[in-house]
This record gives structure tokens, C-alpha cells and sequence, in this order.
């Protein structure tokens, strides 16, 4: 996927301190419940709890930020899929990807 065009440059100490705040809400109890549902946030399909990452809705690297506000359990392939997309170009990339299903 290209770079896009909202990317933030961002300082090690910025990213380092938002990893750390990662690791710190992973920690929560409101972070295993969330998870412990095994539902993908993007996907929606039934996942082992223990198989879900954090996923950050709009990226760091976008400047999204880790609060409760902006991560969501997500499945390997989704959050690999999603990469650094915000939400509106993760819905664009689902629809050309509807279309081409429908089309075929």
C-alpha cells in the first residue's frame, strides 16, 4: 500500500511513549473483555480471544493516539489487511473489493 497523505511525522519518543501506553490499556481489564469476546472488530468473525490484536482504528503513524476511543480487537489477516488505512479508506478498499466479488 502507498504512503498516504495524512501520515504525521512522528518522534521516536512519540512513537515509544505510545507503544508504552499500548502495552499499559492491553493490561486492562477492560481491554481482556473487550478481547475475551473473540469477536474481529473488521470482520466480524469468532476468533480465539488469545488470537486478536490491538489494532488502532486511525494509525499512530496517522496521528491516531492509544485510548479506549481508537483501538479495536482485530484478527491477524484484518489488521495486516488494514495496515495504515483510516476508516474511510478501509471502507473504500471493502467496497472495490464488493465490487470486484459481485462483478466476477
Amino acid at each position: 500500500m502507498r504512503a498516504a497523505p495524512l501520515d504525521v511525522p512522528l518522534s521516536e519518543e512519540d512513537l515509544r511513549r505510545e507503544r508504552q501506553r499500548a502495552r499499559a490499556l492491553r493490561n486492562t481489564q477492560w481491554w481482556k473483555n473487550l478481547r475475551g469476546r473473540g469477536i474481529c472488530h473488521y470482520c466480524r468473525r469468532r476468533v480465539p480471544p488469545r488470537a486478536l490484536t490491538m489494532d488502532h482504528i486511525v494509525p499512530l503513524i496517522r496521528g491516531g493516539k492509544t485510548s479506549k476511543s481508537n483501538v479495536v480487537p482485530s484478527c491477524k489477516p484484518c489488521n495486516d489487511l488494514k495496515g495504515n488505512l483510516i476508516p474511510s479508506e478501509w471502507d473504500a478498499y471493502l467496497e472495490r473489493l464488493a465490487g470486484r466479488k459481485s462483478d466476477s
